[in-house]
């Protein structure tokens, strides 16, 4: 019996599984890009549950620690349901994807020692999706048309703009540098956590990155004596809330999602992260919504779309 003939217009996504037919089924695109965009709105809980928690005496590291802590049973009777955690290349890239995570969210929070939170979330949320397009481009060779570069664009402007919405400013620069790595980083959690999804399912690739990422908090904990007891009840439930609603719900859903698109246009889709903490952000906080702010999440709505048509994407 002949295997069935690739039409020549179908896309090939050279990061799917080889023993798994490559041509992209359209509602399964569309179906993993609508996931990557609902798990980085709950990942928009996740700004809302860090204020609860470092007001009640955590500390950036400890949030991390107990945030893969609190996540790592869950996930794991999750991939257990799907028949194991799973083994081989698939869970070294999960590990890799899990180490690449804790690089990014340990920079990031350095950076914001040296310049303003608002200016290391622009260039950890603006330049990610750069990166990964730049690497789908020149190493997976998928083509990116003028309106899609367009929606890159966009996507950083918009960034930019919700960052000066909330007091972006010309800083030293040493946050800055650190910030710019962080998004190096964040842009290979994508790209790693996507390579593991070609041979695990979505639950075991986020079981292995969850390990990979708490084995690296554990001795940086350790090694600084963050205080590990003594928060305030608010504070152990938004902990609880990062573990469970926010990495577990979120991630699931965002990691489903990038087994069924690709990693350039989960990259930007997880964008939507900035857009829904900012409307969280003024429910849950009451924070002002400015009209700039509109403007930055307009445009980074605009540039996800523009991403998204892509044939390529």
């Amino acid at each position: 019996m002949y295997p069935p003939r690739v039409p020549p217009s179908a896309t090939v996504d050279p990061m799917l599984p080889p023993n798994v037919p490559v041509v992209h089924d359209t509602v399964k695109k569309l179906e993993g890009f609508a996931a990557v965009l609902f798990g980085a709105s709950v990942l928009g809980l996740s700004a809302i549950f860090v204020k609860f928690a470092a007001a009640g005496g955590a500390t950036s590291t400890t949030v991390g620690f107990y945030r893969m802590l609190f996540a790592l049973p869950g996930v794991y009777l999750l991939a257990r349901r799907r028949g194991g955690v799973g083994a081989g290349a698939g869970r070294t890239w999960g590990l890799i994807a899990g180490a690449a995570l804790f690089l990014d969210l340990w920079l990031w929070h350095a950076a914001m020692h040296e310049t303003t939170a608002a200016n290391a979330t622009l260039l950890v949320g603006g330049l990610s999706p750069v990166w990964v397009a730049l690497f789908a481009v020149s190493v997976l060779h998928l083509r990116y048309d003028v309106l899609a570069w367009l929606g890159q664009a966009l996507g950083v402007t918009g960034a930019l703009i919700l960052a000066l919405a909330k007091g972006a400013r010309g800083g030293t620069g040493h946050g800055e540098v650190l910030a710019i790595v962080a998004s190096v980083c964040y842009a290979a959690f994508t790209l790693t956590l996507k390579r593991a999804r070609r041979t695990l399912q979505a639950e075991q690739a986020l079981f292995w990155m969850t390990a990979g990422c708490l084995l690296c908090f554990l001795p940086v904990v350790l090694a600084t004596g963050a205080p590990l007891l003594g928060y305030t009840t608010r504070a152990w439930w938004a902990l609880v809330g990062l573990g469970v609603i926010v990495h577990i719900g979120g991630w699931w859903s965002a990691s489903w999602g990038l087994g069924h698109t690709s990693a350039a246009l989960g990259a930007i889709a997880l964008q939507g992260q900035q857009v829904a903490t900012l409307f969280l952000a003024a429910w849950l906080l009451a924070e002002p919504i400015k009209p700039l702010g509109l403007l930055g999440a307009a445009l980074i709505v605009v540039g996800i779309v523009l991403v998204a048509r892509n044939r390529d994407s």
